[in-house]
């Protein structure tokens, strides 16, 4: 006999869409306001989350691959929203950190972001929203 299989109740297949479909609602934000790509915001939030940062950093903070970084990091760097320099201590490697123009990027799409996370938590409601939160990050602990 065969096992029941239903492809639309197969968490992976559930999360990814869901995680579409949320992902999707944002990024038409960063987008359309600043033209910018998935891999872009993301280097973008992590470097304004946690200041300066390598490269190699960066793709351990976002699980891009190094080659996304790459051209992301050229893409910011010539908005002039981004600056390298080189480490103190080693000087093979380079900082990368945001520029003033940069950081008021990074804080206008974080206003963007509170909003839309806020719109996402009405539609679920606080308690689900809440119990989805946890479950997500315990799943990331998996």
């Amino acid at each position: 006999m065969k096992p029941e299989f239903d492809l639309h109740s197969f968490l992976p297949f559930l999360m990814h869409h869901a995680s579409e479909k949320v992902s999707f609602g944002f990024r038409d934000i960063y987008r359309d306001q600043y033209r910018m790509t998935r891999s872009e915001w993301r280097v973008l939030a992590t470097l304004g989350q946690y200041g300066a940062l390598t490269a190699t950093e960066i793709v351990t903070h976002t699980g891009l691959h190094k080659t996304k970084v790459s051209r992301a990091v050229f893409s910011i760097e010539q908005r002039r929203w981004l600056k390298r320099r080189q480490d103190e201590q080693d000087r093979r490697i380079q900082r990368l950190e945001l520029t003033s123009q940069g950081q008021s990027a990074f804080a206008s799409l974080c206003k963007a972001g509170i909003a839309y996370d806020q719109k996402v938590r009405d539609f679920l409601g606080e308690d689900d929203f809440s119990r989805l939160s946890a479950l997500l990050t315990k799943l990331n602990d998996l």
